[in-house]
C-alpha cells in the first residue's frame, strides 16, 4: 500500500502547482515579496499615504454553489465568486484589498478542475488589484466524495482608521440606495438546488440560458464602483447583502434604536428569483430572508448626499434604486 493507493496523488498536486504558477504571478502587485511555494506568503506594506493604517481581514466560502459547479462541470466561475465575495466584505468597511489566500480541498484531485478553480480566483484577484500570494490544495479521500470539493478564502485589506465605515453616524431619515446584483451571488443555493433538483440543464426562456448557468453567474465585485466614492461622498454605512437577506445584513451596520423601512416595490426582482419562488412555491418572507433579490450592496447616506450619490451612479451607468430609509425602532 502506498500513498497513491490510499487516495492521495502527490504527482497530481505537483502538476497543479506547476500549472497555476503563471496564473498566480499575474496577480502580483508591487507589495508581493518572493514567489509562491514557500511556507508563507510575504507582502510588504507601503504605509506612506497612511497616518493610522488598519488591516481588515475576512474569510468566507461560496457554499453549496459548488454542487452546481460539479453537476455542470464548470469550475472557473466559483473561484471568481469567492474572491469577489471577500473583496465586498472588506469594502463595506472602507478597505481596499491587498492580498488573498485560498484553500481548495477535494476527494480526488483532478488537475484540470483545480486549475480552473484557482484560475478563476487569479482572474478576480487581477480585476480587483489584489495579489494571490498563497494557498493550500488538500486531497482528502474519506472526508469528501470523489467528485466533491470545498473552497474558502481569506482576504486582507487596508483602511485609514478615521475612514473606517462603521455605521455609527447613521440617523433617522437616512436613505438606502440599493445597487444591483448579478443573481444569487453566493447565498441561498441549498434552497435553489432543492427547488431545481434535476432541472439544472433545462433551458429557461425567462432566463435566456439554462437554469444551471444562471445559478453559476459570477458574484460581482463592487470595488471599482464604491471605493472611488469613499473619498468623494459622505457615506455613513455600507452593507454587503449576503446570507440573511437585505434586512438582516443592513441591520448589522445600523445603530440600536433604529430600524429599516424597506420599499419592497422599489425594484423588480431578477428573473431567477421569480422562477425560484414560482417553481418552489417559496413564501415571500423566506425569499426576503434567503436571497438578495437583485440588491447586492446597500449604501446609506443622508437624503442630500444620497441625491448626489445617485447622480454620480447615473453617470457611471450603474443600476440602483431608492429602496427605503432608516426609521425609529
Amino acid at each position: 500500500m502506498d500513498y497513491k493507493q490510499a487516495g492521495v496523488n502527490i504527482d497530481a498536486g505537483e502538476e497543479v502547482v506547476s500549472r497555476i504558477k503563471p496564473l498566480v504571478k499575474q496577480t502580483f502587485t508591487k507589495g508581493v515579496v518572493g514567489d509562491i511555494g514557500a511556507f508563507g506568503g510575504f507582502f510588504e506594506l507601503d504605509l506612506f499615504d497612511y497616518k493610522r493604517p488598519v488591516l481588515v481581514s475576512s474569510v468566507d466560502g461560496v457554499g453549496t454553489k459548488l454542487k452546481v459547479a460539479v453537476e455542470l462541470r464548470k469550475y472557473d466561475t466559483v473561484g471568481q465568486c469567492l474572491v469577489n465575495h471577500c473583496v465586498n466584505d472588506i469594502l463595506v468597511c472602507g478597505a481596499k484589498p491587498l492580498y488573498f489566500l485560498d484553500y481548495y480541498a477535494c476527494g480526488k484531485l483532478t488537475p484540470d478542475h483545480a486549475v480552473a478553480v484557482i484560475g478563476g480566483m487569479a482572474k478576480a484577484c487581477s480585476e480587483n488589484e489584489c495579489a494571490l500570494i498563497g494557498g493550500e490544495t488538500a486531497e482528502m479521500p474519506g472526508v469528501y466524495a470523489e467528485h466533491d470539493f470545498d473552497l474558502a478564502g481569506t482576504i486582507v485589506g487596508i483602511v485609514e482608521r478615521e475612514h473606517i465605515i462603521s455605521g455609527k453616524s447613521i440617523t433617522e431619515g437616512d436613505v438606502l440606495l440599493g445597487l444591483a446584483s448579478t443573481g444569487l451571488h453566493t447565498n441561498g443555493y441549498s434552497l435553489a438546488r432543492k427547488v431545481f433538483e434535476g432541472r439544472l440543464h433545462e433551458y429557461s426562456e425567462s432566463l435566456g440560458t439554462t437554469i444551471g448557468d444562471a445559478l453559476l453567474t459570477v458574484h460581482r465585485s463592487y470595488l471599482n464602483v464604491i471605493y472611488p466614492m469613499l473619498q468623494r461622498f459622505e457615506i455613513k454605512g455600507l452593507a454587503h447583502n449576503t446570507g440573511g437577506g437585505l434586512v438582516g445584513n443592513t441591520m448589522r451596520v445600523v445603530p440600536k434604536g433604529l430600524q429599516l423601512k424597506i420599499d419592497w416595490d422599489a425594484w423588480k426582482w431578477l428573473p431567477i428569483f421569480e422562477l425560484i419562488q414560482k417553481a418552489g412555491d417559496v413564501p415571500i418572507e423566506d425569499m426576503r430572508r434567503t436571497f438578495n433579490l437583485g440588491i447586492g450592496l446597500v449604501v446609506i447616506a443622508s437624503p442630500s448626499e444620497a441625491d448626489r450619490i445617485g447622480a454620480h451612479l447615473k453617470t457611471l451607468g450603474e443600476p440602483f434604486w431608492h429602496i427605503g430609509e432608516v426609521a425609529p425602532a
